[in-house]
């Protein structure tokens, strides 16, 4: 069977029980085939979290340890770099707050194999709160790739923890994550596959438990400078992707929202999500 590397960025903030939870839904994959889990540790972490990573190394895990915090793109890169030396053509990303379902491997894996000529699969995912309950809100993404090109007008056609690659797409993209950028690196990982000519897809099973936290907004979604970028790159994928006037108009809308107060942004998220 085909083996597949899962690779999984950690930071200094990242809790404890939330990465066992993380790393054990992997582990626990129904997929028969090997499982070989990634680790990248970007910058210092606290003891508790070292301790946490050391146990599971001990185990099998492949632990990075990476002195200074370069970013995600960069650590992504890396691990990338890692995997594809040892041989892995399937590469699936996770986040260390979130949870996978035991047979998403699976499920994923088997798409893939029905349809070669898809390039990266998603799936539903449903979120989660700071401990562990549902939201009741289940997310279903766009199915093949002419839906997933028309839907990336609006907004991301995967959730980024929740997707498998071929290492093909990749090599059709003709580059990675573009390590400048610190924040919406999966937007422009897209944008540089479909304009390569990746082939996009989701399955309608849920395969992840997004947690959702109350810090959401105010951590990775605040900030002018932050808005005027994410304007400034969906102008540019809008161009480079062909789409029209409508898009540019959502991207604006994107803007207003993203400098406006916390609150505006969750009801934004409730409506638009």
């Amino acid at each position: 069977m085909e083996k597949i590397a899962v690779i999984l960025p950690v930071y200094k903030n990242d809790k404890v029980p939330y990465v066992h939870l993380s790393i054990d839904s992997i582990l626990n994959q129904t997929y028969k085939g090997k499982v070989t889990l990634y680790v990248g540790v970007d910058g210092s972490v606290d003891r508790d979290l070292c301790a946490c990573l050391n146990e599971y190394e001990s185990k099998g895990v492949k632990v990075r340890w990476f002195n200074e915090n370069r970013g995600l793109a960069i650590v992504l890169n890396d691990l990338l770099d890692i995997v594809r030396k040892d041989g892995y053509e399937y590469i699936a990303r996770m986040d260390a707050d979130d949870i996978s379902m035991l047979d998403r491997l699976e499920k994923q894996m088997t798409y893939l194999l029905a349809h070669p000529e898809i390039d990266v699969v998603g799936g539903a995912i449903t979120e989660i709160d700071e401990e562990g309950k549902s939201r009741n809100k289940t997310i279903i993404y766009p199915k093949g790739p002419k839906e997933c090109y028309d839907f990336f007008a609006i907004r991301n056609p995967h959730a980024h923890s929740a997707v498998l690659f071929r290492w093909k797409f990749f090599e059709k993209a003709a580059c990675k994550y573009r390590p400048e950028y610190r924040q919406n690196q999966d937007t422009m990982l897209w944008g540089d596959g479909m304009r390569k000519g990746t082939k996009h897809a989701n399955i309608p099973d849920v395969v992840l438990r997004f947690r959702f936290t109350n810090s959401l907004f105010k951590k990775r979604r605040n900030g002018w400078d932050f808005a005027k970028k994410q304007l400034a790159d969906r102008n540019m994928i809008n161009k480079i992707l062909g789409y029209g006037f409508g898009a540019t108009v959502l991207g604006y809308m994107m803007f207003i929202m993203l400098v406006s107060p916390a609150w505006v942004k969750k009801i934004a998220y409730k409506v638009l999500r």
